[in-house]
């Protein structure tokens, strides 16, 4: 009982922190939304990083970072990870090394504030419709060319299960395939135990984790090629999540 109290009391500080945090580094997010692609992702990433350097420690998570050295200097990257919690976006889009966008619903875009944020660090697509839905693969196609990374979630929402992870979707597979382009696994630990997914408005304060693997190269693949890949994939993070000792 005690416990749920200051767990809510927690969520409670850990939010308006980041609220105040956000607003603090709206300002010169919003100057650079005006600059051309891809500058203003590259600056919303570093600041970003710097952001999540501050508030992290400041609500007992500190984040621990593993394997950042796969990433190749001037490779772009497809990158995918396990989605438990709300937490997981601004940890793992703040950081991989270079700037980076990650697919997210069109409606986060229509939240003030909130909506620079998300028009500069996302795709954004309203998965009800078939147009907006092929829009956002070729906004993606386009985020790589301009040598910018793709994250994305296969699991496509929240694990709720208790599995370590749910089923993947096609979507980040054909991207790689489709665009050559490597595919990069990466495994976050902890943060189901920061937000349990079975409680309302809760928070406890836990170390993260963040594991970037070796990237698999995607060249001469074709959709064929999907099935097996997926699966590989999928293998490797299971694997990676239930072995590993933090």
């Amino acid at each position: 009982m005690l416990k749920n109290i200051l767990g809510r009391i927690y969520a409670l500080y850990a939010l308006l922190l980041f609220v105040i945090t956000m607003l603090i580094v709206f300002i010169p997010i919003w100057i650079a939304s005006f600059w051309p692609e891809p500058k203003p992702t590259a600056f919303f990433i570093a600041i970003g990083r710097q952001w999540m350097n501050i508030y992290l420690p400041l609500i007992g998570c500190r984040a621990r970072l593993k394997g950042q050295e796969h990433f190749a200097p001037g490779q772009t990257y497809v990158i995918v990870c396990n989605h438990n919690a709300l937490m997981d976006i601004p940890i793992t889009t703040g950081y991989i090394p270079g700037a980076n966008k990650t697919l997210a619903k069109s409606s986060m875009a229509k939240i003030p504030v909130f909506n620079v944020l998300y028009k500069i660090g996302s795709v954004l697509v309203d998965r009800s419709s078939e147009a907006s839905r092929k829009q956002s693969v070729a906004d993606m196609k386009h985020t790589l060319s301009l040598g910018v990374h793709m994250l994305l979630y296969p699991e496509g929402t929240r694990n709720r299960t208790a599995e370590p992870l749910k089923s993947f979707y096609d979507g980040a597979f054909a991207l790689a395939i489709d665009t050559q382009t490597p595919l990069m696994p990466s495994v976050l630990f902890n943060t189901r135990k920061i937000q349990p997914p079975e409680k309302t408005f809760y928070a406890w304060p836990h170390p993260i984790h963040y594991h970037v693997l070796p990237p698999i190269s995607t060249t001469g693949m074709t959709r064929e090629d999907l099935p097996a890949l997926k699966e590989k994939v999928f293998k490797i993070m299971w694997d990676y999540y239930t072995t590993t000792k933090l």
